[in-house]
């Protein structure tokens, strides 16, 4: 596996990236995964997560969702919303960063893995603020994507506009969401609402609920992470890929 860190032209200017080749080339096509981050942007704890899809054979891109922000440290996951001032810059970052913005980008990462190499099938995953746009980019590109799973996404069957089980209808993919047993920002009324919209639309997908794992659970640099439900998150992210993807 190697990593390379990578400029993306998109329509708003130039997002960071960081690009990591499988480590075992198919002999087939070659598929791609774009990872929607979380909220504290990308750092060594996402890198790892990269890697190890890369080391299953895929070819990952990691792109810094927060570019338009300029030059940032990445936020750490422990205590970034508990503290000020990194509280509220944060907050101020997520809300600057819009659902439509991530679906424009989306467009140029899509480009960049092709150009690198991703002949195969595109996958989308993405953690926290990520899951949403993981599945809303499979929406906007039902041609390109192939599969879009969330782990403890947040606002996946909203009142917003832009909520993505109010674009279910143009998804061709398939979908997985893994959300925390308990999580305010992915109640059960929200979970039954996406639910039915996957279902009115016709939608290979799965909807799984990680009782006793809070929000955050399987990223290694957060508060609530928790191993063994990580290992369980990989077992079905690796599984979901390689029946969509392969």
């Amino acid at each position: 596996m190697a990593k390379q860190d990578i400029a993306i032209k998109t329509q708003d200017g130039i997002a960071r990236a960081s690009l990591f080749q499988p480590s075992r080339r198919p002999s087939s096509e070659v598929p791609g995964v774009i990872l929607y981050m979380d909220a504290f942007g990308p750092r060594p704890a996402l890198d790892a997560m990269a890697e190890r899809l890369a080391d299953e054979g895929y070819m990952v891109l990691l792109p810094d969702l927060f570019y338009r922000h300029g030059n940032y440290a990445p936020f750490d996951a422990r205590t970034a919303f508990s503290e000020e001032p990194t509280r509220t810059t944060l907050r101020g970052m997520i809300d600057d960063t819009t659902q439509d913005m991530t679906r424009r980008d989306s467009a140029a990462f899509l480009e960049a893995l092709s150009q690198a190499g991703a002949t195969g099938r595109i996958g989308t995953v993405g953690y926290c603020m990520g899951g949403s746009r993981a599945i809303n980019a499979a929406a906007a590109y039902p041609d390109r994507i192939a599969a879009a799973a969330s782990f403890h996404g947040g606002r996946l069957a909203s009142d917003a506009p832009d909520s993505p089980h109010l674009n279910a209808a143009s998804i061709k993919g398939r979908v997985y969401v893994g959300s925390a047993g308990l999580d305010a920002s992915f109640p059960p009324e929200q979970s039954a609402r996406l639910a039915e919209a996957l279902r009115r639309a016709e939608i290979d997908h799965i909807i799984e609920n990680y009782v006793g794992m809070a929000h955050g659970w399987a990223v290694s640099d957060h508060s609530v992470y928790d191993e063994r439900g990580a290992e369980r998150h990989w077992k079905r992210l690796l599984a979901f890929f390689d029946e969509a993807l392969r």
